[in-house]
């Protein structure tokens, strides 16, 4: 498979989890659309790797290996097919590398969403700066943003007997911050979770009225 082939295929795996964005892409900058679905798809291989499986040991392996990719792109070297549309970019991807261990230690949902939301701080704030340059909006408050989305699709959290934990989330989400596609995929998560169904893709309809209240943020 050539690298491009092997590239489409990780996108369209974070593609088929958030078929919404084909919608809700048109309010993000045409010059940043291709680089946000790699980014995005990257941060799900990255969570996949950390919280997936009912077996910890192959994704901290995966985990673990994602750490050293992501120092050889500090360096400029890549390997993995996501490496081609990111790589090149002047982000912090040490710091996101190093900030890879804190996924590890919320794998396993704590009992309050409040001890989730502080395990996931530090990565977070390494997602916010690696988006500041990527998509050229610096935003302080935007960790907040950035934990809540990305604990919303915690397999854990997504189970059937977890709503008050997604209950509890959804009392604490954090007004929206950051770049207009972190504020747009936001929206489409914590309304994913107000469903009976928060795997479920919303509607067309919905997605376009989302999206374009992110947008205008």
């Amino acid at each position: 498979m050539s690298e491009a082939g092997a590239l489409e295929n990780f996108i369209d795996k974070w593609r088929a989890r958030w078929p919404e964005w084909s919608v809700a892409e048109v309010f993000v900058p045409p010059s940043q659309r291709s680089t946000a679905l790699a980014w995005f798809a990257l941060l799900q291989e990255l969570t996949d790797a950390a919280w997936g499986g009912d077996d910890s040991t192959p994704g901290l392996a995966k985990l673990a290996w994602w750490q050293e990719e992501l120092q050889g792109w500090s360096q400029g070297r890549r390997r993995h097919p996501l490496g081609t549309a990111l790589q090149s970019q002047p982000a912090p991807w040490d710091a996101l590398s190093v900030a890879l261990t804190e996924l590890r230690s919320v794998r396993v949902l704590p009992r309050g969403i409040d001890d989730g939301l502080v395990g996931m701080r530090a990565f977070a704030e390494s997602v916010v700066e690696v988006e500041a340059e990527l998509f050229g909006t610096s935003d302080s408050l935007a960790s907040a943003t950035v934990a809540a989305t990305l604990l919303a699709m915690h397999p854990g959290l997504l189970q059937a007997d977890n709503a008050p934990l997604r209950t509890a989330l959804l009392s604490q989400w954090p007004a929206a911050h950051g770049p207009r596609l972190r504020r747009i995929v936001a929206a489409l998560a914590r309304v994913r979770l107000e469903s009976d169904a928060p795997s479920r893709p919303l509607s067309r309809w919905r997605t376009l009225w989302l999206a374009w209240c992110a947008a205008r943020d």
